[in-house]
């Protein structure tokens, strides 16, 4: 972001958010700050990869849950055709089903919505020097998150019959003897996104109880056994 004879250049950017008032009130933020340019601003994530194919800006400010094409595939198909934007998740939501899927899709950073100009600006100028842009609570989730004890688990690229990788990791913790309320625990979800998961993961793979899930998740090596 530097310009001739050392003045800083201002970070071209996209919001995309499907409420209004919020993408405005963003933008308008936005424009009061320094070292920011608003170029454009999507209602939902197919408008927001058009808008970048457009616009090419150097980074589009990211929500999750929008219609039509959510923020983690928009996210995916920015960074697949258009690697030179990078994007900055700006959410409400700072839970693992939303964070480890947008930074897997090729987010460089994530704020929640209560994050200010200031901070919001910190994070533009960190992905676009090479660093992640993550708000402290985040840093420290993810901290958490790799501090876990790991399992004998496999994590496959492509988990068998159509599985999630969420959906996998369940059956995982399943096989480990977790009960709802423990494997809630360990992924940072509510018991009720639990028991989606296992009725999900039940009826793609014909499982028609606990026990046969243990044998599954062994049979199929996504839990490897013990040696002594």
């Amino acid at each position: 972001m530097t310009g001739t004879e050392g003045e800083k250049k201002s970070a071209r950017v996209v919001v995309a958010d499907d409420q209004t008032v919020v993408r405005e009130g963003i933008v308008m933020l936005l424009g009061l700050l320094p070292g920011v340019e608003v170029v454009g601003s999507a209602g939902d994530g197919e408008e927001a990869v058009r808008l970048v194919g457009e616009l090419a800006p150097d980074v589009v400010l990211m929500d999750l849950r929008m219609p039509r094409c959510d923020g983690v595939e928009a996210t995916r198909r920015i960074r697949t055709r258009y690697p030179g934007t990078q994007v900055v998740v700006l959410t409400t939501f700072a839970d693992d089903e939303s964070l480890f899927p947008a930074l897997r899709a090729g987010a460089r950073g994530y704020l929640t919505k209560d994050a200010g100009g200031e901070e919001i600006v910190r994070a533009v100028e960190s992905v676009l020097s090479g660093e992640a842009g993550l708000s402290p609570s985040i840093q420290r989730r993810l901290l958490e998150r790799l501090s876990e004890p790991r399992s004998g688990a496999v994590a496959p690229a492509d988990p068998p019959d159509g599985l999630t990788a969420r959906e996998a990791e369940v059956l995982v913790l399943i096989a480990e003897g977790l009960t709802n309320q423990e494997i809630a625990r360990r992924l940072h979800v509510s018991t009720a996104t639990v028991k989606t998961h296992i009725n999900n993961l039940f009826a793609k793979t014909g499982l028609k109880d606990r026990a046969q899930a243990v044998r599954y998740a062994y049979a199929k090596g996504l839990v490897l056994p013990q040696v002594d």
